[in-house]
């Protein structure tokens, strides 16, 4: 389905400093951050450039038909995919260490990142490695953080958004949906469009059901 959209747009702009993609699930918007990640030379299940393992090979071809075109050039990146995360940290632990010892502990923070919970260690990595300058694709990061974690993280992403860094986020979270300056992207069967925040389905549902929890869970669970 993405593909075809993205066939009919020609192209895809990222203007923003920070450009969210929503959708159902299946709309293809983790599949689209994959093959931009791969495109830009990241690992496709995790990690900077410099990342080079691979446990399972099952991201999509996508990345061969999407040309990139920008107008400067990031001085670093990382791709950060919650999904596999843990198999990032364990090419931390299991290489990068062996390596280059106490330059890693540095880089990443002071404890290996599988020693702390993966809300923890997610924020501990945008914490010490990411800085200025750079391009960051997040893939669902809620998956590893509560709501007051995500809060952190939107404090964390402006910190570096002031530092000229850039990020594409792909998410279901309303919260990291809010970020004040982010161009919004909806994935869905009729295609790719721009929507505004209070547009979004995510935060409808979410707004519906916190109102007025009770009656949204007795339309719910009813028997019918």
């Amino acid at each position: 389905m993405v593909v075809s959209h993205l066939r009919q747009m020609k192209e895809l702009c990222f203007r923003s400093p920070v450009t969210v993609l929503v959708g159902e699930n299946g709309s293809g918007k983790s599949t689209l951050l994959e093959a931009i990640a791969v495109a830009f030379g990241f690992n496709a299940e995790g990690g900077s450039r410099n990342f080079n393992f691979s446990t399972s090979a099952t991201h999509s071809d996508l990345h061969q038909y999407l040309t990139i075109t920008r107008n400067a050039y990031p001085k670093d990146g990382f791709f950060l995919r919650a999904e596999s995360f843990y198999n990032a940290a364990s090419y931390l632990d299991e290489v990068y260490e062996a390596e280059l010892g106490s330059q890693v502990k540095t880089a990443y923070g002071e404890r290996s990142l599988h020693k702390q919970s993966h809300g923890e260690s997610f924020l501990a990595l945008v914490a010490n490695r990411f800085r200025g300058q750079s391009l960051y694709l997040l893939d669902e990061p809620e998956a590893a953080l509560s709501p007051s974690r995500l809060m952190t993280l939107l404090v964390q992403i402006n910190d570096l958004v002031k530092k000229k860094s850039q990020f594409i986020i792909a998410t279901h979270s309303p919260i990291l949906m809010a970020y004040p300056q982010a161009e919004i992207y909806q994935l869905s069967e009729s295609g790719i469009d721009t929507v505004n925040y209070r547009e979004t389905e995510h935060y409808q549902l979410t707004r519906r059901f916190l109102e007025n929890p009770e009656k949204m869970l007795h339309y719910l669970l009813a028997e019918e």
